[in-house]
């Protein structure tokens, strides 16, 4: 019986058949019992540079041996955080901008949702408080990602006012983000959304979507958050997704990749408009933060991952893969139960077809089983798909392989009679 809970999981049934994890390298996972996989989601979307980097294992034990960790409070700092937030916001579309540092992509859209609400609060607008998202959307599970979700079932059995503040609108329609501002702009303080919704599906935006979302935030004041969790630092072939469609915004939230998920690190990027109403003299302090804000060995791991990222050129690499993941993506449209495939980057997203999902109830999950009995590990995706998301590192071979097993899988489960 184990005593460990998981997130997400029905304990009831995972009890007694974990799928436990023992090691890693490059692209590949092995289990505890010694049997290979291909990792085509790494990890939960973060292992970017791959499994098993020892340069980044290194650079976190050398920094406990000088320092494990300090806050980041008041006047206090250290070397790895001062470094990390230089770094980032260079890389970020942010000619000037500021980092504030959390411990994932759930803190991290905390802190911008009340960053936004403290902005307009010293700004003299104190009734801009409520925050709009997208249908489909997912921005992590503390209380504001809770309530902004997209995604019906992470909202399931809370209540309707975790945070009553936020409103939603379709994820593919401007129109329908301005008709909600005609009826309550006054008090909207900003729209946050993925460049490319993640945990929803995959779904990637129409065309021109980005754009018209920020015509439409600069006319009616309000701050355009891109939640970069899973699309930042090359995950869609750019350092980060909003800089693929060619639009500034805000506020950027980051996490998985920025460290690969060596070491938990995550965090906000404010940029100039927000940033200067904090820096500007006399300005009040954000009371906010937290204890491993700007950790100093996550902080490490984050400047040795993104070594690796810069020094084997891997963004440029996404960009080189993406062409040949779209062309073992694309015949999967032809099998049975599949009704859509998606793909942006290195991301993809297979989803079943509406049929499929009346007539077979948990196939997403279900499907995600077979494709592990295929030797390749991966995840349903909000009950309707399943995801794609590999190492920035993954061969194409691998690729392939990958995609391979996700057919076999899902063969499997189709051949099962209903």
């Amino acid at each position: 019986m184990t005593r460990l809970w998981h997130g997400f999981a029905a304990m009831g049934a995972v009890d007694d058949a974990e799928f436990v994890v023992a090691r890693g390298d490059g692209a590949r996972i092995w289990d505890r019992a010694g049997r290979e996989y291909l990792d085509a989601s790494a990890g939960l979307w973060f292992c970017s540079v791959g499994h098993g980097r020892q340069e980044i294992a290194d650079a976190a034990a050398a920094q406990m041996a000088r320092l494990a960790a300090h806050h980041c409070f008041l006047d206090h700092a250290n070397e790895p955080a001062l470094a990390l937030a230089d770094r980032i916001v260079d890389l970020s579309p942010f000619d000037d901008g500021a980092v504030m540092f959390a411990s994932g992509g759930s803190e991290a859209v905390d802190t911008a949702c009340k960053l936004v609400r403290r902005y307009w609060n010293i700004a003299g607008q104190p009734q801009k408080t409520a925050i709009i998202s997208r249908q489909h959307g997912y921005h992590g599970m503390n209380a504001y990602g809770t309530a902004l979700a997209g995604i019906p079932g992470n909202l399931e059995g809370y209540g309707n006012a975790i945070i009553p503040d936020t409103l939603r609108v379709r994820w593919d329609d401007p129109d329908d983000l301005e008709e909600l501002l005609d009826r309550h702009g006054e008090r909207v303080a900003a729209f946050i959304g993925e460049p490319v919704i993640g945990a929803g599906g995959v779904i990637p935006p129409p065309e021109g979507y980005w754009a018209e979302v920020r015509r439409i935030c600069t006319e009616r004041d309000v701050l355009l958050i891109q939640d970069e969790v899973i699309c930042g630092f090359g995950r869609l072939g750019e350092w980060f997704g909003c800089q693929r469609y060619g639009i500034e915004p805000d506020l950027i939230t980051f996490a998985k990749g920025v460290t690969s998920g060596y070491l938990p690190l995550g965090g906000v990027i404010a940029g100039p408009r927000v940033k200067q109403a904090f820096w500007a003299a006399g300005a009040p302090p954000f009371r906010h933060g937290f204890t491993y804000s700007g950790h100093a060995a996550c902080c490490a791991a984050g400047m040795a991952n993104l070594d690796i990222v810069e020094r084997e050129d891997l963004v440029a690499r996404v960009r080189s893969l993406e062409p040949v993941l779209v062309g073992l993506l694309e015949p999967l449209r032809e099998l049975p139960l599949v009704g859509e495939v998606r793909h942006v980057g290195l991301l993809g997203g297979v989803e079943f077809s509406a049929e499929a999902l009346a007539e077979r109830p948990g196939l997403a999950d279900r499907a995600a089983a077979a494709i592990r009995q295929h030797g390749v590990c991966t995840r349903g995706l909000r009950g309707v798909g399943i995801q794609i998301s590999p190492a920035y590192i993954t061969t194409e071979d691998e690729l392939a392989a990958m995609v391979d097993g996700i057919a076999a899988g899902i063969r499997a489960v189709a051949a099962v009679v209903v």
